[in-house]
């Protein structure tokens, strides 16, 4: 829905129960893009055009039932005109274990809340995301 960013609240061995988006590895041969509508596809059942990269962020961290690694992320924008629940039929053992719920997320919740978000930039992206794309529809029009 126009405004709200879709997060999963995860918990596993290594920190506790946090918000962060739908994401995961690249495969071989693929490009972030690529990896980005796959990983959309996996864990939202969502076939949406993968839009322009927000962020890229490098950071070594260890998720559910792994060691410490370095990863470079990339942050893209993803337009969804429905708010229908996510669809968890093509969800691996990890993500049906560390997936405790899912949540489009507003600004205002998102500034208002206590509940952890990672990586901790991910209100502030998704404010100036709103600010950039609001600032562009308003001057076309």
């Amino acid at each position: 829905p126009e405004g709200r960013l879709l997060l999963f609240r995860y918990h596993d061995e290594h920190k506790p129960p946090f918000w962060s988006t739908a994401g995961g590895e690249l495969k071989g041969g693929e490009d972030y893009e690529a990896a980005a509508a796959r990983e959309l596809d996996e864990e939202t059942g969502f076939d949406l055009p993968i839009g322009e990269l927000l962020r890229e962020r490098d950071d070594v961290y260890a998720v559910a039932r792994s060691t410490p690694a370095r990863w470079l992320e990339r942050y893209f924008l993803v337009r969804c005109d429905h708010s229908r629940a996510p669809s968890r039929a093509g969800w691996t053992d990890e993500e049906r274990d560390t997936i405790q719920n899912w949540k489009w997320w507003s600004l205002d919740d998102m500034r208002t809340t206590d509940d952890t978000f990672l990586p901790a930039f991910l209100p502030d992206l998704l404010h100036d995301t709103l600010q950039r794309h609001f600032q562009k529809e308003s001057a076309a029009s």
